[in-house]
């Protein structure tokens, strides 16, 4: 068996306001039966507790090294590829894709040296509009449309399972031409977008349109493109430049 230590160490699975602490320790032992040990908690409502040290039936490494944040934007900040798990289509427009599928773009980004996020949204609502914008693209597991009920730790399994047979069925695909600089990470692109959404409010851009759905549009845009760090640097001096003038015309009124 091919050594995927290098590949699954990139890889880390994200829990976001998880209500049950069984299932966070289901979700341990779904990874690490997988061969993956990586877990991130974000606000989680009871953790630790005894519940999720019994679910996990002897995955204690993985909630020993559980890492736990506050806000998903800490969670993924260092990550160049987040794919969020969906039940349903959402207001946000993003890329979906089927387990098999994403497994083959995780693969591929975590061969390049990108560190890499599944993130899982809480039991009872899933991931809200707001999380789901953070991430890259969406994964929706095709369950059957009469009973498409599956339990937190069941979709960590699914999506696991997926991976783990992709890595295992072809570990080290034909390497493709490289970017000389990989994209930024999701912290870099978030201030940028915080900054883009700074900066068309100080030049009046928007103008009784609505800024929601303009900066959805415009980070499906810039997700797409996957500036690297030296592309975003120019860009945020683009912004800085139209925030200096926006604010020199209103000096002179």
């Amino acid at each position: 068996m091919p050594d995927l230590s290098d590949i699954t160490a990139r890889i880390r699975y994200v829990l976001v306001r998880t209500s049950q602490p069984g299932n966070i320790g289901a979700a341990a032992r779904a990874i690490r039966t997988m061969g993956f040990s990586r877990l991130v908690l974000v606000a989680p409502q009871r953790y630790p507790d005894p519940e999720a040290t019994a679910f996990a039936a002897g995955a204690d490494d993985v909630l020993q090294q559980a890492v736990i944040v506050p806000d998903l934007r800490s969670a993924i900040a260092d990550c160049r590829a987040v794919y969020g798990a969906t039940a349903r289509q959402r207001a946000v427009a993003l890329a979906e894709h089927t387990p098999r599928q994403v497994a083959a773009r995780i693969q591929a980004d975590a061969l390049a040296g990108a560190e890499v996020a599944l993130v899982f949204g809480n039991e009872r609502t899933g991931l809200e509009n707001d999380e789901l914008a953070l991430c890259h693209g969406a994964v929706h597991i095709p369950a059957a449309p009469d009973y498409s009920s599956l339990n937190l730790a069941q979709a960590v399994q699914v999506l696991a399972y997926e991976l783990r047979v992709r890595l295992l069925d072809d570990p080290a695909p034909p390497s493709q031409s490289q970017r000389a600089d990989p994209p930024a990470s999701a912290g870099a692109m978030e201030g940028f977008f915080d900054h883009l959404y700074a900066t068309l409010d100080e030049i009046d851009f928007h103008k009784g349109r609505s800024p929601e759905v303009i900066m959805l549009r415009l980070r499906k845009l810039f997700l797409r493109a996957a500036p690297d760090e030296r592309e975003l640097r120019v860009l945020r001096g683009i912004l800085a430049d139209a925030q200096r003038m926006a604010r020199l015309a209103r000096d002179k009124r």
